[in-house]
């Protein structure tokens, strides 16, 4: 006698029940193989980096600032002392050309930002009122005295502004090279750890992605300019792949907000010597528009004057280095 057929097509619980099992077993598959691969791209990172500080040891002191320490590279000899700062998200090793320059006729000293090259992490905020602290903390526990000349690229010239502000009798004269001018309208944001509204910060994913070797993998762009060394241009793509690179870098970026309405007080310098050091000019509006706000940092102090790097854009120091060490030189020799 025949069992009468399903007509309705409905699914055994036999049948139900293996494709439920296949599925979980396929989940699970799935996540131990994410898991795995996780942890291979962590031990991968992490031999790398370990395998780069044998490889590209810092070329200068690294200094304690108070738990922490900064590295500081002086090179050359003679008075004043040039203090450099660099921009958001670079360091000491791509102003390697204008140092070696510089430190033809004084000494001059480059530094990394905590997290940046080769030293370490430091505490948070990371503003301009806190790298001007370090900075000068970094000075004296380097033995490295004044006076000083000091030099900020880009946001690195939030640092040589507040430095030059909260330690004008220790400073002979500024440079500021295509220095980032505050905004008159700058606020410090409600929600700093999630400027664009999210509830969470997706700068964050980059900083996950390096700590499993991904950004690695991607490579870094490197400093692009055949005048530098080979192993320095290894050097830098290796630290610049770094997750504590990414994370130190995102940090500044949620602080600039903070740092700019900090340094948007600084009004003046007094009769303190001022080169703006600016880009080359070109006829779009948003070119217009950067060298007026260069022009406006002349107001800094009664004893300034304008140069400009013709022959480059933002990054001065990789593409026309010598314009750079020119109005450096011309500073050291004004306040000679």
């Amino acid at each position: 006698m025949q069992k009468p057929s399903n007509k309705t097509g409905a699914t055994s619980p036999s049948t139900s029940h293996r494709r439920s099992r296949g599925c979980l077993l396929w989940l699970g598959g799935f996540i131990v193989l994410v898991l795995g691969l996780l942890l291979v791209g962590t031990i991968y990172e992490t031999a790398a980096e370990a395998e780069d500080a044998r490889a590209y040891p810092p070329p200068g002191q690294l200094v304690d600032v108070g738990g922490y320490r900064l590295h500081l590279n002086c090179t050359g000899a003679g008075s004043p002392t040039v203090v450099i700062d660099a921009g958001l998200g670079d360091w000491s090793t791509s102003w390697s050309l204008v140092q070696s320059g510089v430190a033809k006729i004084t000494r001059v000293c480059t530094y990394d930002r905590a997290g940046y090259g080769w030293s370490d992490m430091g505490p948070p905020p990371r503003t301009t009122q806190q790298f001007v602290k370090e900075l000068h903390t970094l000075l004296k526990q380097a033995n490295i005295p004044g006076p000083y000349v000091v030099a900020g690229h880009s946001y690195g010239g939030y640092t040589a502004r507040l430095f030059a502000h909260d330690y004008p009798a220790e400073v002979a004269g500024v440079v500021l090279i295509d220095a980032t001018q505050p905004s008159e309208n700058a606020q410090v944001p409600l929600d700093e750890k999630s400027p664009s509204g999210l509830p969470f910060n997706p700068g964050k994913i980059i900083s996950v992605l390096a700590r499993v070797g991904l950004v690695r993998l991607a490579g870094s762009p490197g400093l692009g300019n055949p005048q530098f060394k080979p192993e320095t241009e290894k050097a830098y793509a290796a630290l610049s792949v770094r997750p504590q690179h990414l994370e130190v870098s995102l940090d500044e970026t949620l602080d600039m907000a903070e740092s700019a309405v900090i340094v948007r007080d600084v009004r003046t310098l007094g009769d303190v010597p001022l080169i703006v050091l600016s880009r080359r000019v070109e006829d779009s509006p948003s070119s217009q528009v950067w060298h007026a706000h260069q022009t406006e940092m002349l107001a800094l102090s009664s004893h300034s004057q304008m140069l400009i790097a013709d022959k480059s854009g933002h990054n001065i120091q990789l593409e026309q280095p010598e314009a750079a060490v020119g109005a450096i030189a011309k500073m050291v020799e004004q306040v000679r």
